[in-house]
């Protein structure tokens, strides 16, 4: 079974926020020694040949010819001329890497790379990604997240469930994801370093991760902590599985709560992970970002674009 979150030491105390967080984006630029740097968000990861292409060449054409891989699978650009903003915009637009200018900062979803690429792991994962940056990007209340606000969706693997995510959704098989018949299991969702969970159907993971979201909204407006994150907030305001659970009521989705122990140990192990998975050259659906190196040559993604 894939590892409870990660939890924060003991002895640390969460710090008060009073600004908003500096976190860069694909328009807000930040400024560095060897010029501008922008991050542009890639949900789950996922890049189609010709928006790979696009980086590229804003890279080139903006930047200092290289592209970055973060560690939540987002890309950097780095060494923007000032003042590029705009036409920078422009290309990641025409792209379909820009769909919301408002909520650009906030669409920060890691996914296990893999899903959906095997037979071994639920199917139904990049499709959660996808319809929960739908969900974000058509909530003008999500804009209110912090840049630095992460989800986390897991295939069941347990390769990104422990990465420190606000809200995590752990794919839990169903009776098809075995190869044998149609997919479609249902999910943990876990907040913050709660050990418990609930259990939600499937078709409901993007709506409830959009509502637990709403809840550390309301919790850190209550706490008056300014939090950016669920493990910022204080113990009188701490976000619990129970506490979303009364959200997701709300929100008309149903839940069932599981305790810690069985949270983190009730389900079957993992399978063993699979033989690495060959490209194909075209997406849809769109090919999971498997760039060649965290910092590489704008030459280097177009001969991975194919």
């Amino acid at each position: 079974m894939p590892p409870s979150p990660s939890t924060r030491p003991q002895a640390a105390a969460p710090l008060p926020r009073d600004r908003g967080d500096a976190c860069p984006g694909a328009l807000r630029l930040h400024p560095a020694a060897d010029g501008g740097l922008a991050r542009v968000r890639l949900p789950a990861g996922d890049l189609t040949t010709h928006q790979a292409a696009v980086l590229a060449d804003a890279a080139e054409l903006l930047g200092d010819g290289h592209l970055s891989l973060t560690s939540r699978g987002n890309a950097e650009l780095r060494g923007l001329a000032e003042g590029c903003g705009d036409r920078l915009a422009g290309l990641l637009r025409a792209a379909g890497l820009l769909p919301s200018a408002a909520h650009e900062r906030i669409r920060n979803i890691l996914a296990s790379p893999l899903a959906g690429l095997d037979r071994h792991t639920p199917s139904d994962v990049r499709r959660w990604a996808r319809e929960l940056d739908a969900l974000l990007c058509a909530s003008a209340w999500a804009t209110t997240l912090s840049g630095r606000f992460l989800f986390v969706l897991d295939d069941g693997r347990g390769d990104v469930a422990a990465l420190g995510g606000d809200v995590t959704l752990l794919a839990e098989a169903g009776p098809g994801d075995d190869g044998t018949g149609p997919a479609g299991g249902g999910a943990l969702l876990r907040v913050g370093d709660d050990p418990a969970a609930l259990r939600i159907a499937g078709p409901d993971a993007p709506r409830a991760a959009l509502a637990a979201a709403g809840a550390f909204l309301a919790a850190a407006g209550a706490s008056g902590s300014g939090a950016w994150r669920v493990r910022e907030l204080p113990d009188a305001h701490a976000l619990r599985a129970r506490d979303v659970a009364e959200a997701l009521r709300s929100a008309g989705i149903e839940t069932a709560y599981v305790a810690a122990q069985e949270a983190a140990y009730g389900a079957e192990p993992p399978h063993p992970a699979p033989a690495p998975v060959r490209r194909t050259p075209t997406p849809p659906p769109p090919a999971s970002s498997r760039a060649p190196a965290a910092r590489g040559r704008s030459r280097s993604w177009r001969r991975w674009a194919g």
